[in-house]
């Protein structure tokens, strides 16, 4: 059901797993993800072949803590640099691009992370590029569970599961999008799924005033205090 532009699957490390690849690539895709410090990693022996034998495949264990054979191919930002090398993958059974992201601490300790291609033309860049825009899907499911109530539905039956799914997610983005059309802040945009609703509580209360109390809504509406008062308990920006 993919359109044929899509060529790479993003998953977090949970799925760096060898049944999750094959399926992956059953589907005709590559697979980008994470790994462990500690992963199983050989590197491909490029030196001269033995005529007699079988022929060497591999020239040692990766030492992901030691990035000296790895070819550095950017700085990222001051003290945080970017590697990248292709290796053998015990976990995958096949040729992996790594990219390995090395930031120096405050302390003194070089911390790696450690991601991977399953395509092996696709350069680092791309690669780190493609799973920092995966994790923007945990802020949906975050902002879905805790205010939508993406998981609070209690049925069984599948359509009426994804007409729940849906409707969740259609509340959150409708909420992002009127957000996105009433700012006109010349700073950057940030949603708050928090604050929104916090400001359409206080704009429901404060109609429920005027109705009720009788007030005059021109003289409130036109008020120069009136974000303020809608803004209040919203979160700081």
């Amino acid at each position: 059901m993919l359109p044929d532009s899509v060529r790479y699957l993003v998953a977090d490390g949970y799925y760096c797993r060898l049944k999750f690849w094959n399926a992956v690539r059953d589907a005709d895709l590559n697979l980008i993800s994470k790994l462990r410090i500690d992963a199983n990693l050989n590197y491909l022996y490029t030196g001269e072949k033995n005529p007699r034998g079988a022929p060497r495949k591999y020239d040692g264990k990766v030492d992901c803590n030691n990035l000296k054979n790895l070819t550095f191919v950017k700085k990222l930002r001051p003290e945080v640099n970017l590697y990248s090398l292709v290796v053998w993958s015990y976990c995958l059974k096949c040729e992996i691009r790594l990219a390995v992201i090395s930031e120096l601490q405050p302390n003194g300790n070089i911390k790696n992370i450690l991601l991977l291609s399953t395509d092996i033309a696709l350069p680092a860049e791309q690669i780190l590029e493609y799973y920092q825009a995966r994790f923007q899907i945990e802020f949906i499911f975050r902002d879905g569970k805790q205010f939508t109530g993406l998981s609070d539905c209690q049925c069984r039956g599948s359509q009426r599961l994804d007409f729940h799914f849906n409707s969740s997610l259609i509340a959150l983005n409708l909420a992002k999008y009127e957000a996105y059309n009433r700012h006109s802040s010349p700073a950057p945009f940030v949603f708050s799924i928090c604050s929104y609703k916090r400001l359409e509580f206080n704009r429901h209360l404060l109609y429920t005033f005027i109705n009720k109390l009788d007030l005059d809504p021109n003289l409130i509406l036109n008020h120069p205090n009136l974000s303020s008062v809608l803004s209040y308990g919203t979160l700081a920006t």
